[in-house]
């Protein structure tokens, strides 16, 4: 049933694979569910084939733990997982959509209590899960349908993997700025109570917390600490907890790591369960569900702690606000420095301002370089879609947003696809693939800039079909690459050629074009992540330096070789061998 959540935007690519699941794969109904980082939920954000399962399913949302309990019980199939009806546990308060349909007959009848679906990982991080249900024959899938969905399983995946990332570069952009606020404030302030005054609102608001302090220690470390609220209310702590907050707090800023404490966790490892349970009263004391404890301090001094407090149930600390609180943690650390030697010896000061100085010349020229295409993609972007015309004045900032959100989407795109080539545990499905439609797809997306360039491409189809073992996704992106660059590369008025073959138990795929060439220098680099070219001429040209490691990569996951030869001036030659499907034994 629905919880009562308005439904969010649908994300169009993941409404997409849902439907295709629906139209193409024979089931009723498909539904796609998204990790919400901060509430340790999964969102359904795409529901297609019925109309009350999407009134119901829409916008819901379910623990992470229910899922995972589901999986538990599960049948593996590839990336899919089924739990069969007398399997199945419905969680409390677990979203459950029950289709009303006449079971059939046989071992391998589909119950409305079935459960199919495909969870997708990160580092061993559950972050999204495709459902299906409602199959057209009514049986559970055969294996020919499993291996179908699968298919469309990874699809789902590299989408939902896009999504997550998107969202935490949204959360990413927000805590960012947040940090900037406060280290502008504090950068020029001499005494504690100052910078708790200053940082307080910016802290507070950019990590929505219900309240801070800090806690100061001597600067020998022992006796008693002050604590600051810069608030006119006091934190009055146990001699104890002050006591091993300082040891906590050191051992801590050695391990570079934050910690959180709640009542409902097992304790950290740095204190014992006597001293949770001190601790725990002391949060009920206060009327917060937990606080996260964050160590202060500028090189391999530990000044302090920053503790940041939270109500109410189900509030958990993302990997991205601890992160970003060890981050502000520094900057405050640094702040506090300042502030105990200008009371101590005034003469440090200007060396200590200069250092501040250079520390926020260096993070305000990355934030720039951050800001221009994430606010093209997460702010005008999204206004400029809900404009019903754009005047003709703002033409030249509509080009600019477009420019800006064309480049960070092939950014992120590279990296999740670097990712994904590159990950051990993304064992390759290798099957027949006929080269010569991808090659000739590879080779219509870049006819209009061929064209543009007055470029010669000469590529002779081959009599027969070439049929390389392999992903079909994987090699489209090989040659893709290898087409594009030839292209981007090479000046108007020359030549490309584009052989593909396949001999002694390869396929062999080979682009020579008539460009810029690479250096020597430049080969041995060639295939490393985000390397660029020496060439200011290749420099010139947009890229991420991804595109040829991603190629190594994949050729190197299908057992292939790849092979360059070039020379300034004159040109480069791809040669890409990959095993021919008639070789599988």
């Amino acid at each position: 049933m629905s919880n009562g959540v308005t439904p969010p935007v649908v994300h169009d690519a993941l409404q997409l694979i849902a439907e295709s699941v629906v139209d193409l794969v024979g089931f009723g109904v498909a539904a796609i569910r998204v990790l919400r980082e901060k509430d340790s939920v999964l969102e359904t954000v795409a529901v297609a084939g019925d109309d009350d399962a999407r009134s119901q399913l829409l916008g819901s949302r379910i623990a992470v733990q229910f899922t995972l309990d589901d999986i538990e019980r599960a049948d593996q199939w590839g990336m899919l997982r089924f739990v069969p009806s007398e399997r199945f546990v419905a969680g409390d308060g677990e979203p459950v959509w029950i289709p009303e349909i006449d079971v059939a007959q046989g071992p391998d009848a589909w119950h409305p209590m079935d459960l199919l679906m495909a969870p997708f990982y990160d580092d061993g991080q559950l972050l999204g899960v495709l459902y299906m249900d409602v199959p057209d024959n009514g049986r559970r899938p055969d294996q020919a349908t499993r291996d179908l969905l699968n298919k469309y399983a990874a699809q789902a995946g590299r989408a939902v993997l896009t999504e997550v990332a998107r969202r935490r570069l949204e959360e990413q952009v927000r805590l960012a700025t947040a940090a900037r606020q406060i280290v502008r404030a504090v950068g020029s302030e001499l005494s504690v109570e100052r910078i708790m005054e200053v940082c307080q609102p910016a802290i507070a608001h950019g990590l929505d917390v219900a309240g801070l302090w800090i806690q100061t220690f001597d600067e020998d470390g022992e006796g008693r600490s002050a604590i600051y609220t810069g608030t006119d209310s006091d934190v009055v702590m146990p001699d104890e907890l002050v006591h091993k907050s300082r040891d906590a707090a050191q051992l801590l800023w050695q391990a570079q790591e934050t910690d959180v404490v709640a009542n409902d966790r097992q304790p950290p490892a740095i204190i014992t369960a006597e001293q949770q349970r001190l601790i725990v009263q002391f949060l009920d004391w206060l009327e917060v569900s937990s606080i996260l404890f964050v160590p202060l301090g500028a090189g391999q001094e530990c000044l302090g702690n920053l503790v940041l407090t939270r109500r109410g149930p189900d509030v958990e600390w993302t990997a991205i606000e601890t992160s970003t609180a060890l981050d502000i943690a520094h900057d405050l650390g640094r702040a506090l420095l300042n502030a105990r030697n200008f009371e101590r010896e005034q003469q440090l000061v200007a060396e200590l301002r200069e250092l501040d100085t250079y520390r926020s010349r260096l993070i305000s020229t990355v934030a720039h370089e951050l800001k221009n295409p994430l606010t093209s993609i997460l702010g005008h972007v999204e206004m400029l879609d809900a404009a019903t015309g754009v005047p003709a004045p703002f033409q030249r900032s509509v080009a600019f947003i477009e420019r800006g959100a064309v480049r960070m989407e092939r950014v992120i795109e590279d990296m999740l696809t670097l990712a994904e080539v590159g990950d051990p545990t993304n064992a390759l499905v290798a099957m027949p693939v006929d080269m010569g439609p991808l090659m000739a797809d590879a080779l219509d997306l870049v006819s209009l800039t061929v064209s543009r360039k007055r470029l010669a491409m000469i590529y002779e189809p081959p009599a027969q079909p070439v049929v390389a073992l392999g992903d079909v996704s994987d090699l489209d992106r090989v040659c893709g690459n290898l087409i594009s660059n030839a292209v981007k590369y090479t000046p108007e008025g020359r030549s490309i050629t584009v052989t593909l073959a396949q001999r002694a138990g390869e396929v062999t795929l080979v682009v020579a074009d008539e460009g810029l060439g690479i250096s020597a220098k430049d080969q041995e680099r060639l295939f490393e992540e985000f390397f660029r070219s020496t060439n200011p001429e290749a420099v010139a040209e947009p890229g991420t330096g991804l595109g040829l490691t991603i190629v190594h990569r994949i050729v190197a996951r299908h057992g292939g070789r790849i092979e360059v030869a070039s020379q300034l001036g004159k040109g480069t030659t791809f040669t890409v061998a990959i095993p021919a499907a008639s070789t599988a034994a």
